[in-house]
């Protein structure tokens, strides 16, 4: 039960930061000791914690886009507002659809492969540079009511990325939106919107996968991982506060600079044999 507190909170600090809390959870879990990787299941569970504390606060915007979108659906009449509205529902459910893909085809390379801490260190550093470059050189000069199609699909193909331990859902998609030249604002809340669908569509899988038979890397009881999701969504409520008031005045740079020493000193404890 400690350490599934611990991974809770771990998860509900580090899921909104561009450093992967798919890759802590991980780490930390190797830490813990001997075959203790709390696995894709525990991870993709508690992961619905988070994504309820992005749904509460988020909710009238996420009102607002069902709204208009149920609207056109049914064709009625909508303002320009709406109709904007709308095309964003339209454009999160395109954003959708790769990691959809992805996800269900390569269930069992993301469950196995994936789990390497030698490709989860590697993917900390990389991809730590990849937002570095993207934040420093990206144009701020567009805004998520000037969201293309072709930038939709762009975001769900960085978001896809984030099935591999260690990219960062959040930092990968705030990279190609840094790219494209949106505001870190606006990429950052389109990064917590374009999540919802495909991570409440993964934790309730994996949730029906363990209230049936058990999973084959399920670490954690039931009660155990209940209990993290619930740590998860309270820590994770405010961090999302703090950082869209963060991003408004400063960089990515201490998270770039964390993913390159947490990655480093990962893929140093490897090459020495100190964890395995």
């Amino acid at each position: 039960m400690f350490e599934a507190i611990f991974l809770g909170a771990l998860q509900g600090l580090t899921e909104f930061l561009p450093i992967s809390s798919s890759a802590h959870i991980r780490i930390a879990g190797e830490l813990f000791g001997t075959n203790s990787d709390p696995g894709a299941t525990f991870t993709a569970i508690t992961q619905i914690g988070t994504e309820l504390a992005v749904l509460i606060y988020f909710r009238r915007d996420i009102v607002r886009i069902l709204s208009a979108w149920f609207s056109q659906i049914s064709r009625k009449e909508l303002h320009a507002t709406e109709k904007s509205d709308a095309r964003l529902g339209w454009l999160i459910i395109l954003g959708t659809l790769p990691i959809v893909a992805l996800g269900y085809f390569g269930q069992e390379i993301i469950r196995n492969d994936f789990r390497s801490l030698w490709l989860i260190a590697t993917t900390l550093i990389v991809f730590g540079v990849i937002l570095g470059i993207a934040d420093k050189y990206g144009k701020t000069e567009r805004q998520l009511h000037q969201l293309t199609p072709m930038h939709g699909v762009l975001y769900g193909i960085a978001q896809s990325l984030a099935l591999i331990p260690g990219v960062s859902r959040s930092g990968a998609t705030i990279a190609m939106g840094r790219f494209m030249g949106y505001s870190r604002e606006a990429a950052l809340r389109y990064s917590f919107l374009l999540a919802l669908p495909a991570v409440f569509g993964s934790g309730f899988y994996e949730l029906k996968g363990a209230l049936g038979e058990s999973s084959a890397d399920q670490v954690f009881s039931l009660p155990e991982t209940f209990v993290a999701t619930a740590i998860a969504f309270v820590i994770g409520y405010a961090v999302i506060a703090w950082l869209l008031k963060y991003v408004t005045t400063k960089s990515f740079a201490p998270f770039i600079i964390y993913r390159i020493i947490l990655g480093t000193a990962i893929l140093v404890l490897l090459m020495t044999g100190v964890i395995g």
